[in-house]
């Protein structure tokens, strides 16, 4: 059971990619999320029906998708999460950009609201103190 009430890897998935597609299109698509996430259309349905249980998602078949205030805002902290680890993974610990996004995705889903906290504060302020330079602590790794 997670934070936002027993919402799954797969389902934080969907509202972060419906996000990233209504952020750009203003609206998603069945086919267009499919596509996103890189599964058949008709899987898509199922979750999508989940969502709008849950009330997270405006969703009528065969229509627009587009989230609600309370799954925007799961799918920004998701995606928050997502966009930070992925820059710790590749700037701080020099991981190939693709690896970083991927670690990222699972990293986002398994990591709690205050240990990501914790987290972002120690690095915001490693990143802001002038005497804690990571860059040779990293070499001797």
């Amino acid at each position: 059971m997670d934070e936002h009430g027993q919402l799954s890897e797969n389902l934080e998935d969907y509202l972060e990619a419906i996000l990233e597609l209504q952020t750009k299109n203003t609206v998603a698509r069945s086919k267009d999320i499919a596509e996103r996430l890189n599964i058949k259309r008709g899987s898509v349905t199922g979750m999508l029906k989940k969502l709008a249980k849950k009330k997270f998602v405006n969703y009528e078949p065969y229509g627009y998708v587009t989230l609600t205030p309370e799954g925007k805002k799961i799918a920004s902290e998701i995606t928050h999460r997502h966009i930070f680890l992925k820059d710790f993974f590749f700037r701080v610990l020099k991981v190939d950009e693709e690896t970083a996004d991927k670690t990222a995705c699972q990293v986002e889903h398994a990591m709690n609201k205050q240990t990501f906290k914790k987290f972002r504060d120690f690095l915001n302020k490693i990143d802001s103190c002038p005497h804690c330079d990571i860059e040779p602590a990293l070499k001797e790794i």
